[in-house]
């Protein structure tokens, strides 16, 4: 059984890929929206949350957890991994293959607050990004978006073209989603940056979902976790906040 949890729905975009890798898995979805967004919230606050949790999934049964939070897993998954038993799997900043990708030289990153100032997400930065530079920004107002379902729209154009265009104006050709909820935006993103005038065949947005979701594979076979579930598939949403909302954005984005 897989435990994963975010912020919100945004960790979502993370099962999505792992469920492609691992079909006929069990999964526990922990959706805390009613501390949502994370990203403004204290690197105690975050801890606290992430071991509530974790303690949950466990319990119901959780050999593996997924901290499917950029914010959270810079806060928090050292913490848990001293604390647990169990092998959790985080969020990696994914400057490396948007560095391998440019040909501007112009990295831009989109994340929360919490993420941008981060050891994690500092010292990768400082790691991979010696020969490029990077701009950053807070999608500001990404979150609540996506928590609501509106992800398309005039509204959300309006919303991401705050954040995006100043990238865009640096140069950047390469975006990095530095947050689960982002890339239910990505068409948005994409429509947003084509009508500044970015080159659709040079414009890259990079998700580090797939990536997670192969590393997961890896480690639950170094560790001999099944990667099936003798029932199959199965999925149950458990929520801090509103769970209909969650159900109807889990049918409606998955």
């Amino acid at each position: 059984m897989i435990g994963i949890f975010d912020s919100g729905i945004g960790g979502l975009s993370v099962f999505r890929e792992i469920r492609k890798l691992l079909p006929e898995q069990g999964y526990i979805y922990y959706s805390d929206s009613a501390h949502c967004p994370y990203g403004e919230k204290s690197k105690e606050y975050i801890i606290d949350r992430a071991r509530s949790i974790t303690r949950r999934l466990m319990e119901m049964g959780a050999e593996i957890v997924v901290v499917a939070c950029n914010t959270a897993t810079a806060a928090a998954i050292s913490i848990l991994r001293e604390e647990f038993p169990i092998k959790f799997i985080g969020m990696e900043p994914a400057i490396k293959p948007a560095a391998a990708l440019t040909k501007t030289g112009v990295v831009g990153v989109l994340a929360t607050a919490g993420t941008l100032k981060a050891e994690k997400y500092l010292d990768t930065r400082e790691k991979w990004a010696q020969s490029i530079t990077v701009v950053e920004h807070i999608g500001e107002g990404f979150v609540e978006l996506v928590e609501k379902g509106q992800t398309s729209g005039a509204e959300a154009e309006t919303i991401v073209k705050r954040s995006l265009v100043p990238l865009l104006e640096a140069g950047a050709d390469t975006i990095v989603l530095g947050c689960t909820h982002y890339p239910f935006l990505a068409d948005t993103i994409k429509k947003v940056a084509a009508a500044h005038g970015a080159d659709g065949n040079s414009f890259h947005l990079i998700d580090p979902a797939p990536a997670v979701a192969r590393h997961l594979l890896e480690v639950m076979e170094a560790e001999g976790i099944q990667t099936a579930s003798p029932e199959g598939f199965s999925m149950e949403l458990l929520c801090s906040g509103d769970r209909k909302e969650l159900l109807h954005t889990y049918n409606s984005l998955v």
